[in-house]
């Protein structure tokens, strides 16, 4: 530790800080423009100036000095450190002057204002007039995609776009190009940035030079109501604040989480806001004389009774899709249970996730911020880039720093990270069982959905789990197993045990022609559902679930209802309504309720508290907010023992995801995914060639 005296304030803080730290651990606060705690330093805006004793005659920059250059007093007296002296003010108001030279007077029409740190610092450290009389510079606007929009002449050149793209984001797509006046920041050859996580780089900018396209003038800041919720678009759980303007969302924004996705969400979870307002259903219909036509919610209660009194228990089956709340699929469980089916599914066909295993079986056991502490790492019939942006970027991170040794065994991808290719399929992961031993202090294996949903998904999984004992990954003070997720709904599902009950059909038989005489599809649009069958689809959009229907129960998106989420790693999370759905749509579990009463079964609560009541009563665990209930190493140990048995196909490993951008109905009603996954296709296919 190292004692510092700032502004009369004695501090210790440790030798490794920065001197603009140390000041913040004083409470002093340091104007900054270039300074990010999670960049590396620029040290070029000149902003954070503060006045040394004893150092050079002139203002220094906070940002680039560490505490440990600093020297002491004369006598050994701790260093003095002024950040609002006469010099320290003056220097800053100089710093703010230059930055004005050039910047245009577009405060009005700019969407950073309201939210613009120029503009905060300006009322600080800037005059009401300026002392050059040159023309301003103009700077050409570059087209960077569908995404970000550049008004380049805004720029301070403070380079935090081009740092997160190249640090955090794992793509050399920017940089500054010029020297002096003539300096530019740009893509290369003006591509458009290739990056899942480019919209966080406008959250970086500290001026008005990056804003988002799709939001470009259609809200400002104090017009709009934030609301903290829960991102659903993958199965990470990032940590969102919705912005919502009446009943519309209008922008969605990243919170901070550390232990989730600490300041970053992905392009597809915050620009998908455009997709909850088109091809939305917004009341009830049902097939007429091969038509879908609208009729009442009594009505197609009605219907759906009649359905299910014309035939037997066994042959009525329920999926769930990927977006769906614990509360609904509890509330559909019971349902099924009342009409005496156990057909109930969540999962893709041939997964061998199940809760027999015991819940370590299906969640991320290392957990995201325990992949920090990890040496190595063995990808298996996964792509994270593209499953979980945001914990692809944590992988980075951890790679960056060093130490991390990664193997991809499966379809070959850029990760944003340096990896060995170890081969496509079953019988490279069984090379690497041969040669496995503990070579590592804090191994960690991730089995993909690639690779589970497939028909010999239980051999590979025993596979991945004799791999990481061999490893060295099972240890009580360290589980190195971790299954990645793609649905944000599957280990909520697994949690209350949204499965086949005794002698009930998986998803693959309810599948099967003839295997099903009404199916109830909770917002599944991701399956093809065989002729024959009565469908009833219950959801958000009119999408291929709603295409099969033979009644529609149109219900409330992620924004419009609160409803609790387990993500990957099995962290219990609330996403909080921000809004209300359109029409005559209502609320999953209310659909259900009502439902229930006209199958003859009534479900044994009236609302969301009593139902969750009644949840929290079967599985006491999901009542901890933003708690993780630890999986057993011993469910892995058991796991890892049926190995010796696995005879699986060689059919190499496919990635759970083949585009990006179009993975669920609300991606696929938005015009800005469509325009994305257009874009990375013809990249894809550029590159191809």
């Amino acid at each position: 530790m190292t004692k510092l005296i700032i502004d009369g304030i004695e501090v210790d803080v440790p030798s490794d800080y920065t001197l603009l730290q140390a000041c913040e651990e004083a409470g002093a606060e340091v104007p900054r423009f270039c300074y990010h705690e999670r960049l590396s330093i620029a040290g070029n805006c000149r902003m954070c100036l503060v006045e040394v004793k004893g150092g050079p005659p002139k203002p220094t920059a906070s940002c680039a000095m560490g505490v440990k250059d600093l020297r002491p007093g004369p006598n050994g007296e701790p260093p003095v450190v002024l950040t609002k002296s006469p010099m320290v003010k003056k220097a800053r108001e100089g710093v703010m002057e230059f930055l004005l030279i050039n910047h245009p007077l577009d405060c009005p029409i700019c969407d950073q204002g309201g939210e613009c740190d120029l503009q905060d610092q300006a009322m600080a450290y800037g005059v009401d007039g300026s002392r050059f009389h040159e023309n301003k510079r103009a700077v050409e606007n570059k087209n960077i995609g569908p995404l970000i929009k550049t008004i380049m002449t805004r720029c301070i050149h403070c380079t935090r776009c081009v740092r997160f793209t190249t640090e955090v984001a794992g793509v050399t797509d920017m940089g500054l190009i010029g020297r002096g006046e003539d300096a530019e920041i740009t893509t290369y050859l003006e591509a458009a940035v290739s990056s899942e996580l480019q919209g966080n780089a406008v959250d970086l900018c500290p001026v008005g030079a990056l804003t988002h396209k799709p939001y470009a003038f259609h809200a400002r800041p104090w017009e709009l109501t934030k609301t903290e919720s829960i991102d659903v678009m993958d199965a990470v759980g990032s940590a969102i604040r919705v912005d919502t303007r009446g009943r519309e969302v209008m922008r969605v924004m990243p919170r901070l989480n550390e232990a989730v996705n600490e300041e970053w969400i992905s392009d597809k979870s915050r620009y998908i806001w455009d997709g909850l307002k088109t091809q939305r259903l917004d009341r009830p219909y049902a097939k007429k004389d091969g038509r879908l036509q609208p009729v009442s919610w009594m009505e197609a209660f009605q219907i759906i009774a009649e359905k299910v009194k014309a035939t037997t228990p066994d042959r009525i089956g329920a999926l769930a899709g990927q977006l769906a709340g614990v509360e609904e699929m509890f509330a559909l469980k019971a349902l099924m249970h009342g009409l005496g089916s156990a057909n109930t599914e969540a999962r893709f066909p041939g997964s061998p996730l199940h809760p027999k295993n015991g819940r370590a079986s299906y969640i991320f056991n290392t957990t995201i911020e325990g992949i920090d502490e990890a040496d190595s790492l063995l990808l298996i019939g996964s792509n994270p880039r593209h499953e979980a942006s945001v914990l692809n970027a944590r992988i980075r991170k951890r790679w960056v720093n060093g130490d991390l040794d990664v193997t991809v065994v499966g379809e070959q991808a850029d990760l944003t990270y340096g990896a060995a290719y170890a081969g496509a399929g079953p019988d490279s992961l069984k090379e690497l069982i041969k040669s496995a031993k503990q070579t590592h202090k804090n191994p960690m294996v991730v089995v993909g959905q690639g690779a589970l949903n497939r028909p010999d998904g239980a051999q590979i999984l025993a596979l991945a789990a004799e791999y990481a004992r061999k490893a060295g990954a099972l240890r009580t003070d360290w589980n190195g197993f971790n299954i990645l997720h793609t649905e944000a709904s599957l280990v909520g599902a697994l949690d209350i045990g949204f499965v086949p009950g005794e002698g009930g059909k998986d998803t693959g038989a309810m599948l099967e022609p003839g295997g099903m005489d009404v199916l109830f599809l909770l917002g599944v649009d991701e399956v093809e559902v065989p002729a024959g069958a009565f469908v009833v689809y219950q959801g958000t959009h009119g999408d291929r679930g709603a295409h099969r229907a033979d009644v529609i129960l149109p219900s409330a998106a992620y924004t419009e209802k609160s409803a609790l989420y387990v993500n990957t790693e099995g962290r219990v999370q609330l996403a909080e309504r921000a809004g209300f759905p359109p029409g005559e749509a209502r609320e999953d579990w209310a659909i259900l309720r009502a439902l229930s009463a006209v199958t003859g079964e009534a479900l044994p609560f009236d609302s969301l508290t009593e139902l969750r009541s009644k949840l929290f009563e079967a599985h006491p665990h999901l009542s901890s907010i933003d708690m993780i209930e630890p999986g057993a190493v011993a469910d892995i140990e058991a796991l890892a023992d049926e190995a010796a048995s696995a005879k699986p196909a060689a059919t190499p490993f496919s990635n759970a995801i083949a585009d990006f951008y179009l993975t669920n109905p609300i991606a696929r009603a938005s015009n800005v995914m469509a325009e994305c996954s257009a874009l990375a296709q013809a990249r894809a296919a550029e590159a191809a060639e």
